[in-house]
């Protein structure tokens, strides 16, 4: 069985989600404006790659939509230098655990984040 290993990415988000998104403004309500609006995953894949599936709407084979709509509609670009210090996690158990982390900890730094 093949070993995956897990990454931990972050998109920087324009900040029009805030004010658009209902659901995003109701998850971060310490938000200033100050600092940038966030979205914090995991992946198999690289950062790029999943980045590109978000941008464009992908969907498995069976129709599944497997993207992000928040970052089909806002997200910018990455930003590595927030998540390039996370090394990648053998168990999707651990990713997840990780990504939640990542984006709580950017919350208490000021930042909006959605994550999953």
């Amino acid at each position: 069985m093949p070993k995956f290993q897990y990454r931990i990415y972050v998109i920087e988000l324009s900040k029009r989600v805030f004010t658009e998104n209902s659901k995003f403004r109701v998850a971060n309500p310490q938000f200033n404006g100050v600092l940038q609006c966030l979205y914090v995953g995991m992946t198999s894949k690289t950062a790029k790659e999943r980045f590109a599936q978000h941008k464009t709407g992908y969907r498995n084979k069976k129709g599944y939509k497997l993207s992000s709509t928040i970052v089909e509609k806002y997200g910018s670009y990455l930003r590595p230098s927030l998540y390039n210090h996370i090394k990648p996690l053998s168990s999707r158990a651990a990713a997840l655990k990780m990504e939640e982390q990542l984006a709580l900890t950017l919350r208490r730094q000021g930042y909006a984040v959605w994550f999953n």
